[in-house]
């Protein structure tokens, strides 16, 4: 990541905590060493920063190349953490993958939302199975994170963050997916999906939506895929 993650380690995480005061819960259950996947609900853009700073060790995401195109706002991402990645379904997603499961072989930590966007209206949606995949193929412990209080802090439409609420991050204890099977089974990464959502539910102690957080359709194929039965990664 070079020297502009290691400043933003060394000074915008010190900032952020003494400016916004995290409550963090559960840090002592981070591993300090080795790749591991942080697994966590999705509220606000700020979700994708309070991770870093609560946690005990430093964390990697992905975000929309589109942040990456101008100067300042190339150099902010990078000094938090963030990794160029093209957004999307189909190939974009699993070159997605391709990148985290770079990262995790290096013995690095990742941060993902299984949801794959904002939820916005506070509730926790269904999980989609990359995360599962990625943790069942390079057999990296999951920590499931629970956030609280982040679409207060920064509600989808603000420019910038409020200093008037506090947000909570929950750390909790890492998941071994192993026992569900191989990465290769959609039975097993189902399965490991469910377990990581029940973790984070247990957390972030949203209303559950039983439903998929799917962007609309913007034709009549895409309106047909989203109805047919398949696997959301």
């Amino acid at each position: 990541m070079g020297a502009a993650y290691g400043l933003g380690r060394f000074f915008i995480a010190p900032l952020a905590r003494a400016v916004y005061r995290p409550r963090v819960e559960g840090r002592d259950n981070v591993p300090r060493t080795g790749p591991v996947i942080f697994a966590s609900n999705h509220l606000s853009f700020i979700d994708s920063i309070a991770i870093p700073v609560a946690s005990p060790r430093p964390v990697h995401f992905l975000a929309k190349s589109t942040y990456f195109e101008k100067w300042a706002s190339r150099q902010f991402f990078t000094a938090i953490g963030a990794i160029a990645v093209e957004r999307g379904a189909g190939q974009a997603a699993l070159d997605a993958l391709d990148q985290q499961r770079a990262l995790l072989e290096d013995g690095r930590a990742v941060a993902l939302y299984p949801e794959g966007t904002r939820s916005l209206d506070g509730r926790l949606y269904k999980g989609r199975t990359g995360v599962a995949f990625l943790a069942l193929q390079t057999g990296a412990p999951v920590v499931p994170v629970g956030l609280i209080g982040t679409d207060k802090v920064m509600p989808v439409g603000a420019k910038v963050p409020t200093t008037k609420e506090r947000i909570t991050v929950r750390f909790g204890e890492p998941l071994d997916l192993s026992p569900h099977g191989a990465a290769s089974s959609g039975r097993a990464r189902r399965a490991a999906t469910d377990e990581i959502m029940a973790a984070i539910h247990a957390l972030s102690e949203q209303e559950l939506a039983n439903a998929y957080n799917e962007v609309p359709a913007q034709n009549a194929i895409e309106r047909i895929k989203q109805v047919l039965p398949h696997e959301r990664i």
